[in-house]
Formats: structure tokens, C-alpha cells, sequence
């Protein structure tokens, strides 16, 4: 993933109308490298979504605090710009940071709250809660 949030937020603010952000999470999620058949399993996928999405969870321990990295996966294009997003947010973080990071404040930044479907912001939310209780995992295997 190439994008960084700062440019996800800056393109936003750019473009005037919804059609066209809606265009741009597409043309995000279309850049994800995806997942390989194999990690398309249950033990990747999101429970609460409408949509089929994957997500792979790998933990970093070599530094003081474990970094988490997601790669993830959607069978839905609008959904897949939301995995993009939500990528560029947690990806590469901290447990601790992850955990920290007032996701509400970023995705209603954006917009995404009040522009999106209940299913999907049901599954948005459920993404996140996926993301976070990893994060939760982590930090629990490390005081162990």
C-alpha cells in the first residue's frame, strides 16, 4: 500500500462531489496487491460485513513494542477502498498506537460516516473491531 493517509485526506478535501470520492476509494482499493487464495480462509475473514473481507494480521516483535501490520482483501470495490483506508490508518503502527488512534475522528474527517450505506458502515466498523482486537491480541501475547 502506497498511499499514505495524509494523501487519502488531501485528495478528499480535492474532490467537490461524493460520485468522484466514491470513484477514488474504488481506484484505492484497486491498487491493494490483494491476498492469495489460500489467506482467503475463516480465520481471515471479517465477521459483520455484507461484503466478503480478509484480513492478515503479522506482528512485528524485533522492536520494544510489537508493530502490526495488515494486508487485506474485499470481493466489493467501494469495500475494498474502505480496507484501503483502513490500512493506510493502522498499518505499520504500533499495538499501542492502533489501539489509540480515534478512528471516528479520521473516517468522519472524511465524510465516510454520513456517506455510506448502513451495511457498509456496519462493516467498516466491524473492519475496525477486527483491527483493534489484534492489536489487543498483541499486546496481551507480549505480557505473557
Amino acid at each position: 500500500m502506497t498511499t499514505s493517509l495524509d494523501d487519502i485526506v488531501e485528495t478528499f478535501d480535492f474532490l467537490d462531489d461524493w460520485e468522484d470520492r466514491y470513484k477514488y476509494l474504488i481506484d484505492l482499493g484497486k491498487e491493494l496487491p490483494g491476498l492469495a487464495d489460500d489467506e482467503k480462509n475463516e480465520s481471515n475473514k471479517v465477521r459483520g460485513c455484507v461484503s466478503q473481507v480478509w484480513l492478515v494480521t503479522e506482528v512485528d516483535r524485533s522492536g520494544e513494542a510489537p508493530v502490526l501490520t495488515y494486508r487485506g482483501d474485499s470481493d466489493a470495490l467501494i469495500v475494498q477502498g474502505l480496507v484501503a483506508v483502513a490500512l493506510a490508518v493502522f498499518s505499520g503502527k504500533t499495538a499501542q498506537d492502533v489501539l489509540a488512534t480515534d478512528v471516528d475522528a479520521i473516517f468522519n474527517q472524511l465524510g465516510l460516516q454520513e456517506h455510506l450505506t448502513p451495511q457498509r458502515s456496519n462493516g467498516l466498523k466491524s473492519m475496525i473491531g477486527r483491527i483493534r482486537a489484534d492489536a489487543e491480541a498483541a499486546l496481551r501475547s507480549e505480557d505473557a
